[in-house]
């Protein structure tokens, strides 16, 4: 009885090599994107504090009041 885990010709051999190296370097590629995923959010944070920081009481309020207003929805006119 043959072993299971082991391909029987020699193009599974490399057929089964190729799959295992392509899934190792997508694994990589994974880790090394979520840490530059990591590093851009951290630059990021920095920069939003840096930034709310450097804002004046006036630049504040008016923001705040931005904020604050909301628009009425739109009507929807139905003719019949």
């Amino acid at each position: 009885m043959a072993n299971p885990t082991t391909p029987p010709n020699n193009a599974e051999k490399n057929a089964q090599k190729f799959f295992k190296k392509s899934e190792q370097s997508d694994t990589l590629a994974k880790r090394s994107r979520k840490a530059k995923e990591t590093v851009d959010k951290a630059e990021a944070d920095k920069q939003a504090v840096a930034k709310s920081e450097a804002m004046t009481d006036a630049q504040r309020e008016k923001q705040r009041k931005r904020a604050s207003v909301v628009k009425p929805p739109a009507r929807i006119r139905m003719t019949y």
